[in-house]
Formats: structure tokens, C-alpha cells, sequence
């Protein structure tokens, strides 16, 4: 019975998908570990070189990143982490959506945990894309050395073709990019063959006691080298963050079958070769091809190290989305570019600004050495984030006791913030760039989460309860607002209480509407709320009905289709003859009055560039109504 299903048009329709889906994640999830080969063997070995580079160094080394790849990427991300989901979606905000709820006292610990973790991945976004191209490029100077002035000329339209396309949609790039990354990981491999029985000996590095032995005869050094080593695993925190993408199978088998053996031939080639001969480890990567093949290989690498810089965009838009729907941002325009992967989203404003930050770090540092000093520290930042946040996912959402998930997670806590101690020490060659990006994504969160909470405090003091509201607007008396046709729908975010749009509609228009709504949008803790849920519609009065229509954090908040569906279910109202209120505030700045100055008007700032809610809330435009006042903050 079951050989008899496995050939319906169905299972095939449904393996092909699944095949797709792997060979599109080859191309976003994984370019970014993909292009590592390119410059992470070239730079570990520089501390180590200065006095000659010995055997017993080389086959050590090989051994490290053999070890970090299964360790870091293998057993927790791709074994764990992309099990450690929040319905279907991964990265840290998405695991603080999950916790927040069960998190009791320890709420405002997650949070900061999740606010740092979110901004150094968005640090890492920036990083990315201008040490992958740059590092790609820089191969033209084996085949024409005179090439060096055109690499950052080169690299920048380069980049700034791959931001335009962002537009595009994540499956029409990963379509066009996931066969080109999977002739990548080929080729890789195919170099590291070429070169793996140039000293068998380096297959002693698949024994992790010669990684432990070079860390402890090297000390100092081995712990230098320890964070050009974490150069390898850069695009992890990626490949959880994109997990809404593709989803966990095709990721996982994509690693399995192609990425990591690739990898691991490629780093064996490349330690081989300098086995051979020291004088290879100028350029490992690109020495293992012969020289007619250096030309295409360095075209190929361009190609792939796009595609990298993928990874990264892609899962900065996704995080990007879930801090405006988790009230960390202000609302942002998302443009859905999928009709079938909701997950596959474009955010404009979000492009645009990291265009900026990396053609400016392009500019600034103009090789891929240079930039290699500021990278690291961003990503083993955001992994010890995740390793914390974990340790109470697996309590919280898999019952685990608190003593077998410290033994699960403190070993793997220990050698993260071992990493992150060697990055730390780049810190004044360039490791303040990540810093400072994670820093000032950091201020804008929180700004943006503070000043929201001080305004609803604010503006509380004037509200009116609706219990006591509708009862006196709708006692009949001489001042009386007049009655006019037709339904008012109300937006607010409080719907205990009226809203100041309808306040301000009937002091300056003395009307009220035949029927009105006041609705509540709320954001659940999960990517996606069930049909079953999305509405709670209540009765107040004859004239009065309160709705709250709930969207998940990953979801498009049409609210025009979810008011459509309740009518069908039994609201009835004319959408032609219905209005729909919103308030509009003009914020003023006042410095006694709960933050900063600075911190009030990078609030306000930041409220003037949210979203028009009319076009982020999809209202039809023609039948919005906005209402303003002014609030001193």
C-alpha cells in the first residue's frame, strides 16, 4: 500500500516541493557558511605564521574547525535549535514570543536577552554582505595583480545590484541562487579532493584531541587563533533565523547531504595543501585550483558570496518584522513576496538601511583582512544569547529539569563564550563597529518599548471607561449628538476604554454613528493565529459592539479581510457606509517627563517614520478618518 502512495501525483508533487525547498535553502540559508572557506582557514593561520607553521599547528587547526562546524552548527543548531521553534519559526525573538508569557519574574531579563540578541544579528546583517563580496573579489588579483584598485568599485555595485533585487522576493532569489550555491559546494569540495591525499595526515584532524592539544601548547596564541577559527561558523544564527522560510526538513537535509560534507573536504583540502608547502597559506582557498580554473572559481565565488550576503538580509526582515509586531519597532511597510510561504517577506525602510551600513563598512575598511578584525564578535554575541534563551525554552515548552539542561547547555555555553573572549579581543582592530551597530539598534528598541509604554501611561489619565461612556452618550437629552446613518469603526489599543478618536468626533462633529465598533488589533505570541481565534466580537449596547481581531507576528494584518470574514460570521455592516476613526497624535518633547531629551526625540523620530496604520493595517483609503491632538511626552 504504501509503494502504491509513494508514486501519486501527489507524493511527487510533494517531494519536488521538498526538494525545491532544500535546494532554495542551500542558496539562502547556508551561502553565508558556504563562502567561510574564502577567508576563514587564510585567516586562522596568519597568528600562527609569523615563526613558520609547523605540522602538528596545521593539522591542529584543521581539527578546530572540523569540530566547531559539528559542534556549533551540527549538534546545536541544526540537530537542536531548529527544534526549538515558535509554531514553524525560529531566531531570538521569536523564542522571547514563546517564553515571554511563562517567564514571570524573569521577563524583564528575556527581554534584554532578546532585544541584545536581535540588534547583534542585525549587526551581523550589516557585516556580512562587505567582508563575503570583498573577500570573493579579491581573488581577481591572482589572475591580474594589477586588479587591487577596481576590488572596492567592483564590490560596491556588486552590492548594490544584490539590495535591488531584494524586491524580487525571497523565493525568486533562492530559485535563481539555490542551483548556483549547490555548484558552489560542489566545486568546494571537488578542490578539497584534489588536494586531501597531498599529506593523508590531515585526516588525523577528525581526532578532536589534536584541537584540544593545539589550544593548550599555543595558549595564548591558540586562543588568538580561536577567533579567526569562529570565522566558520558565521551564518548560523542565520540559518535558525530563517527557519520560517523553508522550514526544518529541507534545512536539515540540505545540511546533511550536501553543505557540511562539502565544508569539511573543502577546510581537509586546504590543510593538506599547506602540509605540502607553507608557502600556500597565503591564499589556501584559491591555490588549491589549478591556475586555468582560478578565473571561474573566482567568478563562481562572487556568485556565492551574493548569495551569502542572502542569508543575512533575509533573516534580518524577518527578524525586523517580528520586533515591529512584538512592540519593539514602529510599524514598517512588509511587502509579502510568496503566496504560498507567508515567512517570505521584503521591508523597504529595512533594505535601504542596510545598503547604507555595508557599503559605508566597504568604504571604510576596503579589504577583506581588515574587515575580517571587526567580524565575530556580533555573531558569538547573538549564539550566547540564543544559548541562554534555550536553557529556558527547554524548561518552559519541553519540561526538562533544570539540572539536565544544564548539563546539556553549559558545556556548550562555556566553549560560546570561549569564542566570544577571542573575539573580544579584536575589539580595538575593528571589533567596535559590531559593537557600536548592536548598541545603537540596541537604544532604538528599547526607546521605541519605553516611550510606547510612557505614552499609554500618559494619555491613560484622560480616558473614559466605556462602561460608564456609552450609558451617558446614549441617554437621550437636549444635548444629545445627532444620529447619523451608517457604522464608525474605531481603532485603539485599549478597549476598555473610549477611544480619543470618538471623543474628538463628537466634541468638534456633535455626531455618532448609527452603529459603532470599537476594535482592539493584538499581536499573540505565535507566527500565526488559528481561524478559531482570530475574533472576539461583544455586544455593548444597541448601538455599541466591541471586536478584537488577533494576528500572529509573522502575519499580514489585513484588517479590511479579517472584518470581512466577520461579517460573514454574523456582524453585519455595510463596508460602503462604514468609516473607520483613527487617532493621529503630534508628540511633544518634554524631558521631565519620564526619558531623556535625546531619548523623546529619538522616540518621536521614530513615530513620525512608522507606517501610515491605513495602508500597514490594509483599510480601504477612501473611507479613513484620522482625528489629532497632541501629547506632551
Amino acid at each position: 500500500m504504501s509503494q502504491e502512495t509513494s508514486h501519486t501525483p501527489e507524493a511527487k508533487k510533494d517531494l519536488r516541493s521538498f526538494l525545491l525547498l532544500a535546494l532554495g535553502s542551500v542558496g539562502v540559508v547556508y551561502g553565508d557558511i558556504g563562502t567561510s572557506p574564502l577567508y576563514a582557514f587564510r585567516e586562522a593561520l596568519k597568528p600562527i605564521s609569523h615563526d613558520g607553521i609547523t605540522r602538528f599547528e596545521v593539522i591542529g587547526l584543521t581539527s578546530l574547525i572540523v569540530w566547531t562546524l559539528t559542534i556549533i552548527v551540527t549538534l546545536k543548531y541544526v540537530l537542536f535549535l531548529l527544534r526549538a521553534d515558535n509554531d514553524g519559526e525560529g531566531g531570538t525573538l521569536s523564542l522571547l514570543a514563546l517564553l515571554s508569557k511563562s517567564a514571570g519574574k524573569h521577563t524583564v531579563v528575556l527581554m534584554v536577552l532578546g532585544l541584545v540578541g536581535a540588534a547583534l544579528f542585525l549587526g551581523d546583517a550589516m557585516i556580512t554582505p562587505a567582508l563575503s563580496v570583498l573577500s570573493a573579489v579579491e581573488g581577481l588579483k591572482l589572475v591580474a595583480p594589477h586588479a587591487g584598485g577596481f576590488i572596492v568599485p567592483i564590490s560596491v555595485v556588486i552590492l548594490i545590484a544584490l539590495f535591488v533585487v531584494q524586491s524580487r522576493g525571497t523565493e525568486t532569489v533562492a530559485n535563481f541562487f539555490g542551483p548556483i550555491t549547490a555548484v558552489w559546494f560542489i566545486v568546494m569540495a571537488a578542490g578539497g579532493i584534489s588536494h586531501i591525499f597531498d599529506d593523508p595526515a590531515i585526516f588525523r584532524a577528525f581526532n578532536p584531541i589534536h584541537a584540544v592539544t593545539f589550544l593548550f601548547q599555543e595558549k595564548f596564541l591558540g586562543f588568538v587563533v580561536l577567533g579567526s577559527v569562529f570565522l566558520t561558523v558565521t551564518g548560523a544564527e542565520a540559518l535558525y533565523a530563517d527557519l520560517g522560510h523553508f522550514g526544518r526538513r529541507p534545512i536539515q537535509w540540505a545540511w546533511f547531504v550536501l553543505v557540511f560534507p562539502a565544508l569539511v573536504l573543502n577546510y581537509l583540502g586546504q590543510g593538506a595543501l599547506v602540509l605540502k608547502d607553507p608557502q600556500f597559506a597565503s591564499d589556501p582557498f584559491y591555490l588549491m585550483f589549478p591556475s586555468w580554473a582560478i578565473l571561474p572559481v573566482v567568478i563562481l565565488a562572487t556568485a556565492a558570496t551574493v548569495i551569502a550576503s542572502q542569508a543575512v538580509i533575509t533573516g534580518a526582515f524577518s527578524m525586523v518584522r517580528q520586533a515591529i509586531h512584538l512592540g519593539f519597532l514602529p510599524r514598517m511597510e512588509i511587502l509579502f513576496t510568496s503566496e504560498t510561504h507567508t515567512g517570505q517577506i521584503y521591508l523597504p525602510s529595512v533594505n535601504t538601511l542596510l545598503l547604507i551600513g555595508v557599503l559605508g563598512l566597504v568604504l571604510l575598511f576596503e579589504s577583506s583582512d581588515a574587515l575580517a578584525t571587526a567580524y565575530g564578535i556580533s555573531v558569538t554575541g547573538a549564539m550566547v544569547v540564543t544559548t541562554i534563551m534555550a536553557f529556558e525554552f527547554v524548561r518552559v515548552k519541553w519540561k526538562w529539569s533544570v539540572l539536565l539542561a544544564l548539563l546539556l547547555l553549559t558545556p556548550l555555553l562555556a566553549l560560546e563564550m570561549v569564542f566570544l573572549g577571542a573575539n573580544l579581543l579584536k575589539i580595538h582592530d575593528g571589533g567596535y563597529i559590531p559593537v557600536l551597530f548592536a548598541a545603537g539598534f540596541t537604544i532604538v528598541m528599547w526607546t521605541w518599548r519605553r516611550g510606547t509604554a510612557i505614552l499609554f501611561a500618559k494619555t491613560r489619565h484622560a480616558d473614559i471607561p466605556l462602561s460608564s461612556f456609552i450609558p451617558s452618550i446614549e441617554r437621550k437629552s437636549d444635548h444629545a449628538p445627532v444620529s447619523v446613518p451608517g457604522t464608525a469603526i474605531f481603532l485603539t489599543s485599549d478597549p476598555e476604554t473610549a477611544p480619543a478618536a470618538l471623543l474628538h468626533n463628537l466634541k468638534h462633529n456633535h455626531v455618532l454613528h448609527e452603529k459603532n465598533i470599537i476594535l482592539t488589533i493584538k499581536t499573540v505570541n505565535r507566527p500565526r493565529a488559528s481561524e478559531a481565534e482570530r475574533f472576539v466580537a461583544e455586544s455593548l449596547s444597541e448601538r455599541f459592539s466591541r471586536v478584537e481581531i488577533r494576528f500572529g507576528y509573522m502575519e499580514q494584518q489585513n484588517v479590511s479581510q479579517a472584518l470581512a470574514k466577520l461579517r460573514k460570521g454574523g456582524l453585519k455592516f455595510d463596508i460602503m457606509s462604514t468609516s473607520f476613526y483613527l487617532g493621529r497624535r503630534k508628540l511633544v518633547p518634554d524631558a521631565k517627563a519620564g526619558m531623556p531629551n535625546w531619548q523623546d526625540r529619538l522616540f518621536i523620530a521614530l513615530a513620525n517614520s512608522a507606517a501610515d496604520p491605513s495602508d500597514y493595517f490594509r483599510l480601504p483609503a477612501n473611507r479613513v478618518v484620522e482625528l489629532g491632538s497632541h501629547v506632551i511626552i
